[in-house]
């Protein structure tokens, strides 16, 4: 039997048809649309084709697991909001299941790339796992032997948003100084926009900023792979503020495996090793202590529906 997991984000969903080992067999993709049911078609549609596919192939799709970026209520049965996403108060999982004729789970994508981690990945066998996924901003799970923790009203953990600089940058959230506002893909861009503004050193970084373009995350692991010095200074800038909060992440959970996940993981190399000595340098009783292992993730960005197919295949099994 087979699980498939779909990964709804702002600009696409990915489907995917997912063993008991947490391999992907096959995948299809779709751009989200802006309404919901237009959305609930997608995903139907997404799901019919590769249930197809399975069944050609003699095997049978016993769930269907929904990964979101976006609000799910603690029974994680509903989608009550998502920034990029039309699902408002939606009863997503009664609807779903009802349309498509199979079991429909429900869960944060950050929650659903932590569990995969933590099955099949970086951080399988560990106690207390933490997941830094660093993209456009910062998701986080928390996984407390197994179990994602939750919160009280089912978004913890919102990492994204602890303040690491008082007063500092302005975030969408209404606050300044959020760990994601230093530690994104945007946070690379704004660093980069922010040297290149008071003239610092000479960079292939400036030609874009001369033309008005909003300097990105990628323009700025791209020149940084190039040996650019405005561009390393971004990135080494990153790292010393990733390892600060690294260290704040150790000292409220005390995990054994923090991994790091997300868009930006993927270039990993230049800043994480720097970040991990700016963490153990700065965590308290850091020479008398034992730390978290850092790790970069290993399932990239198929990690929500893995998650999300794996979950499935767990509750189903759960169920009487």
């Amino acid at each position: 039997m087979l699980t498939l997991g779909v990964d709804v984000g702002g600009t696409s969903a990915k489907a995917g048809l997912v063993d008991a080992d947490g391999t992907l067999l096959a995948t299809r993709v779709a751009p989200t649309p802006r309404t919901a049911p237009e959305l609930d078609e997608t995903v139907a549609g997404l799901v019919d084709h590769l249930v197809g596919e399975a069944r050609a192939d003699g095997r049978e799709v016993a769930g269907v697991g929904l990964a979101v970026a976006g609000f799910v209520d603690r029974d994680r049965r509903s989608v009550s909001f998502g920034a990029h996403l039309p699902w408002r108060d939606e009863p997503v999982v009664e609807r779903m299941s009802q349309r498509l004729g199979l079991p429909v789970t429900l869960e944060h994508d950050a929650n659903a790339a932590g569990l995969a981690e933590h099955r099949v990945g970086a951080a399988a066998g560990a106690r207390v796992a933490v997941l830094i996924a660093l993209g456009t901003g910062v998701g986080a799970a928390l996984l407390v032997e197994g179990t994602v923790f939750r919160g009280a009203f089912g978004v913890a953990p919102e990492l994204g948003h602890l303040v690491l600089v008082p007063d500092g940058r302005p975030c969408p959230c209404g606050k300044r100084g959020c760990f994601e506002r230093y530690c994104s893909g945007t946070a690379l861009g704004t660093g980069a926009d922010e040297l290149v503004a008071v003239g610092e050193d000479f960079s292939t970084l400036r030609a874009t900023w001369e033309r008005g373009l909003p300097l990105t995350g990628r323009d700025v692991a791209h020149a940084a792979a190039g040996g650019d010095g405005l561009a390393l200074r971004v990135v080494a800038d990153f790292a010393g503020w990733l390892g600060r909060g690294l260290s704040l992440v150790a000292d409220v959970f005390d995990p054994d495996v923090v991994v790091i996940g997300g868009e930006v993981s993927a270039s990993a190399p230049p800043f994480l090793d720097a970040a991990v000595r700016t963490y153990r340098a700065e965590s308290p009783g850091g020479g008398h202590r034992r730390l978290a292992q850092v790790r970069p993730a290993v399932l990239g960005g198929d990690a929500g529906l893995i998650g999300a197919a794996l979950d499935a295949r767990e509750r189903c099994a759960s169920r009487p």
